[in-house]
């Protein structure tokens, strides 16, 4: 029998403070599911990827320990298709449901998670944690046809230059107006890891959607929200040397309201950091019984 819990990831806001005064307490069946599988050192990679495909969420962590003596914990993250090296939500969840289980200690506020990317810092602060990556990615331009037609769009509706970008795991992002990224829909085919998204410039707001192959939408995407400002800076929507904070909502089409706080350090007129925080609720506890049969 192996315990796992049920996280929410990017959760909103509750209206009910926090006990103790601690703010805003995350609230449950907001933000991205998330399943976080323990003790699973004795799985194959087709049993994690059957479990995986079992809880059906966009992606199931496996806590593990870790190879490396920087590491407080190894991740194993799965979509119900194929592991990813990295994904920012199981992240934030890993980090925190570990830690709130007793089973990794953090070194003061922060802890150290070994994946197939590499290593990954976490700065904890109750229920929210905050992931940040250095490893920038510009990547190239893209169609603007074959963007708008994985959004279901026509091509004048793209604004500026669509792109390819990451910090840590690539995303394909296209800018739109509000309406259109409401009324968009995802139509596989054209390309993979599509994030769509409006930006307003007076407020940094973003209003997203990701469109992921084999997996549809997501809630929630910790890795295309660092991506994000990779390109922002890029595309000169922020400009300026110095820190600038982006806000995104996403998931609201889904059912799945989330909120991401973006962060983007600029020097020299480039993208040299870039963090994502969003809070996580505890939903579910359990236990699998039953596990698949090994190969």
């Amino acid at each position: 029998m192996l315990p796992f819990a049920i996280v929410d990831v990017f959760a909103l806001p509750s209206p009910t403070p926090a006990p103790g005064g601690a703010g805003a307490a995350p609230m449950p069946y907001t933000g991205n599911q998330l399943a976080v599988v323990y003790e699973a050192e004795a799985l194959t990679t087709e049993q994690m990827q059957a479990i995986a495909v079992e809880f059906g969420y966009s992606e199931t962590v496996f806590v593990l320990p870790p190879t490396t003596g920087e590491a407080d914990y190894r991740a194993r993250i799965f979509t119900p298709t194929e592991e990813l090296p990295f994904a920012g939500h199981p992240t934030v969840g890993a980090a925190l449901a570990a830690v709130g289980s007793g089973r990794v200690e953090p070194r003061g506020a922060t802890v150290v998670q070994e994946c197939a990317a590499g290593l990954m810092t976490l700065e904890l602060d109750g229920s929210a944690a905050k992931l940040t990556s250095t490893a920038i990615e510009v990547g190239l331009a893209l169609d603007p046809a074959a963007a708008a037609a994985a959004c279901g769009l026509d091509a004048s509706r793209v604004i500026g230059t669509p792109q390819t970008a990451g910090a840590g795991y690539a995303h394909n992002f296209v800018r739109l107006a509000d309406a259109d990224v409401a009324a968009a829909v995802d139509t596989p085919g054209h390309l993979e890891k599509v994030y769509l998204f409006s930006f307003d410039p007076e407020t940094n707001a973003v209003h997203g959607r990701l469109f992921h192959l084999g997996v549809g939408e997501d809630p929630a995407t910790g890795s295309a929200a660092l991506a994000l400002g990779v390109h922002l800076v890029d595309q000169g929507l922020v400009s300026g040397d110095g820190t600038h904070t982006y806000a995104i909502a996403q998931g609201a089409e889904m059912g799945r309201p989330s909120a991401m706080l973006g962060e983007v350090v600029v020097e020299g007129g480039k993208a040299v950091s870039v963090s994502v925080t969003g809070s996580v609720a505890m939903v579910a506890k359990g236990e699998l019984v039953t596990l698949p049969s090994g190969r």
